[in-house]
């Protein structure tokens, strides 16, 4: 039963649905993919146990050449499954794998998905998705919401839920985190972390804004945003007027990402949702991964987000556009030691018992009907 996996989505790009759909793969008993090209595709996929097939593309779309090589590879591998790492737009494939053999379809939904549902167009070839596919799946309560009403009711009961997961090995307490202070600086400072891309809708604005605020409750305090992207020039702009309490770390590798969380008191990340509802935050899996290493979180309301923190017992759930009430919750919990290790504590029990790879791979299997 092997699992043609089609998506634009997988490393060496860097992100959270590369990280999912690669997770996924090592879920599965026999898989291939089917992906664009990426710069240092090679050298990364000589390192994997299965095989990878790179267009001759940067970006796969649903185009006749597209789904006849993906037919192609179905019959060529002998696969009668296929998994599309994002449903948008390469599901509209579906009924050309379906007459080339495929039995089971699975399409996968992140955040993208929750605009083509409000856009006429984009809706109506969701609706053509969902009918192709045997199950759509979402992340995240909020994104079912959004994505339900643009499919037909036979799909619409066909959604299931199908989260990321988190290896609560690598992301745990003490997993590196006393060595990211001691090379950054930061040994004897109370540390807030934000761990995304720079872009806008992620909220470290928010936390430069909210920043003098916790300076005047703790003014040893830093702020550590980790990553980089196209909003960096501007954030680093916001912060030159309060001196050096903040780092920007540039980006750094996935595979390096746990000891930056693990070098935190406090994770915050008061992302929002932008574009007149268009661009929200799907889910958020660095909240959960914050939470595994046992760092209380503090989270922007947006999306789905609100799924990744359990309000007053694992972090907070926070208006992402009021710096004073961002500050508040980060005061609250670099003066409080106590509430701040029982949270950071349930945090990671729940992460073990909720969200693990293990779990998410079963339901995929399931879907699969594998």
């Amino acid at each position: 039963m092997t699992v043609l996996v089609v998506t634009n989505d997988f490393p060496p790009r860097q992100g959270g649905i590369e990280t999912f759909v690669r997770s996924l793969c090592d879920e599965l008993p026999d898989v291939v993919v089917y992906t664009s090209r990426e710069p240092g595709d090679t050298a990364y996929d000589a390192t994997l146990p299965f095989p990878v097939i790179r267009d001759r593309t940067s970006m796969l779309l649903p185009t006749a050449r597209t789904a006849k090589r993906a037919a192609g590879l179905l019959r060529e591998y002998d696969a009668d499954r296929v998994l599309f790492g994002a449903a948008a737009p390469l599901g509209l494939m579906g009924p050309a794998l379906r007459r080339a053999g495929a039995r089971r379809i699975v399409a996968m939904t992140h955040g993208h998905e929750t605009w083509w549902a409000g856009v006429p167009g984009a809706r109506q070839a969701l609706r053509r998705i969902g009918d192709a596919a045997d199950t759509v799946t979402t992340v995240s309560g909020w994104c079912e919401a959004q994505i339900k009403p643009a499919l037909s009711p036979a799909a619409a009961r066909r959604v299931r839920r199908l989260t990321p997961g988190v290896d609560t090995h690598r992301f745990a307490p003490d997993c590196g985190g006393k060595q990211v202070r001691k090379g950054l600086g930061l040994e004897h400072c109370p540390v807030v972390a934000c761990v995304s891309r720079l872009v806008p809708r992620k909220g470290q604005d928010t936390l430069i804004r909210a920043w003098p605020r916790v300076l005047a409750a703790v003014p040893e305090a830093k702020l550590l945003l980790v990553g980089d992207g196209p909003d960096r020039e501007r954030l680093e702009g916001l912060a030159a007027g309060i001196g050096d309490s903040v780092v920007f770390t540039g980006a750094v590798p996935w595979a390096d990402i746990p000891p930056y969380i693990d070098a935190a008191d406090v994770f915050a990340m008061p992302c929002r949702t932008r574009r007149f509802g268009l661009e929200p935050e799907a889910l958020g899996i660095v909240t959960l991964e914050a939470s595994a290493t046992g760092k209380p979180v503090v989270v922007g309301d947006s999306g789905g987000a609100a799924d990744t923190v359990k309000h007053g017992e694992t972090g907070y759930l926070v208006d992402p556009h009021n710096p004073v009430a961002v500050g508040v919750r980060i005061v609250e919990l670099l003066t409080d030691a106590q509430r701040r290790d029982a949270l950071g504590a349930a945090g990671r029990k729940w992460v073990q018992e909720e969200w693990g790879w293990g779990r998410s791979g079963a339901v995929l299997r399931e879907l699969l009907d594998i």
